[in-house]
């Protein structure tokens, strides 16, 4: 197993790690804040979203909030409360991208492929509330911010990543225990679905995918960021000692993996283990590629 370094610690939640420029961005739900952390761990907290984060007058969880960037360079970030795609402007302010309250769910993770096209999923129940399980969606909104439903029937949606040719989505499906792919056509649809790799016991939630076309998957109950190729062969494991959320490739030359990670007692118990989030790296045998 590859030597562990700590970068950060004290986190309330952390997800959603982009490499952009430079510094690590990631999301903080607990304090709502999307913060750049450089290799030396100096962090700055760069936006504060008022409308993500937090339960609605009716108790409903409206928490995930996740980022990635336009070709152009623009940020997007998810606001689950207002079930809006916001876009931040060269000049800080925010506007709103696509409006996603026509596709009634939670929203929770983002992708945007090389020619702009975003991805985004949802559970299709909330599960912080006790809610009756239903599957989950992947949605696509397109650059001029038309959006439409382009995939349906994943029991829990998670991390999604584009291969670095725009030719393949690859979805995270925690409950179902595997990770989907799909076919994307030259208009953003999705098609041909199927097992990309299965993952025994694992539950799989953020991902990332690197050169040799292999993806590391962060796995909360099991403590661990594994690495598989197409087909489901393990071809590498990280031990941790708290739940790994999310992963993703940067640094310099690719090749470090960010591990997001949090002590995890359930849903309920969010606020009490607030603080105990850390972002940890490890040299990775292949750099980056695709998206994010």
């Amino acid at each position: 197993m590859p030597e562990l370094q700590t970068l950060l610690t004290g986190l309330s939640f952390g997800e959603s790690p982009r490499w952009h420029d430079g510094r690590l961005w990631f999301a903080d739900w607990g304090t709502r804040e999307i913060i750049a952390v450089d290799l030396d761990g100096n962090r700055e907290a760069v936006l504060r979203v008022p409308t993500a984060g937090g339960r609605d007058a009716g108790g409903a969880n409206q928490g995930p909030f996740s980022i990635d960037w336009l070709p152009d360079g623009r940020l997007l970030i998810v606001s689950g409360r207002d079930r809006l795609l916001l876009r931040r402007e060269p000049d800080g302010s925010l506007v709103s991208h696509a409006d996603l309250r026509g596709l009634d769910y939670g929203w929770n993770e983002l992708v945007v492929d090389g020619r702009g096209n975003a991805y985004l999923n949802g559970a299709g129940f909330d599960f912080v509330a006790g809610e009756e399980f239903v599957p989950g969606i992947v949605a696509l909104a397109t650059p001029d911010g038309a959006a439409r439903q382009v995939a349906d029937r994943i029991a829990f949606p998670n991390g999604m990543a584009v291969t670095p040719d725009n030719a393949t989505l690859i979805v995270a499906d925690s409950y179902g225990r595997c990770l989907w792919g799909y076919d994307v056509g030259e208009d953003g649809g999705l098609s041909n679905r199927r097992v990309w790799a299965g993952v025994g016991e694992g539950a799989p939630d953020g991902i990332c995918i690197d050169a040799d076309g292999a993806v590391w998957y962060a796995d909360v109950p099991n403590r661990r960021c594994e690495r598989v190729r197409e087909g489901g062969e393990v071809l590498q494991r990280i031990e941790l000692d708290r739940g790994c959320f999310a992963c993703a490739l940067g640094g310099a030359d690719g090749r470090t993996l960010f591990l997001v990670a949090t002590e995890w007692g359930g849903a309920q118990r969010t606020a009490e283990l607030a603080g105990t989030g850390q972002i940890l790296m490890a040299e990775a045998p292949a750099p980056r590629a695709g998206w994010p």
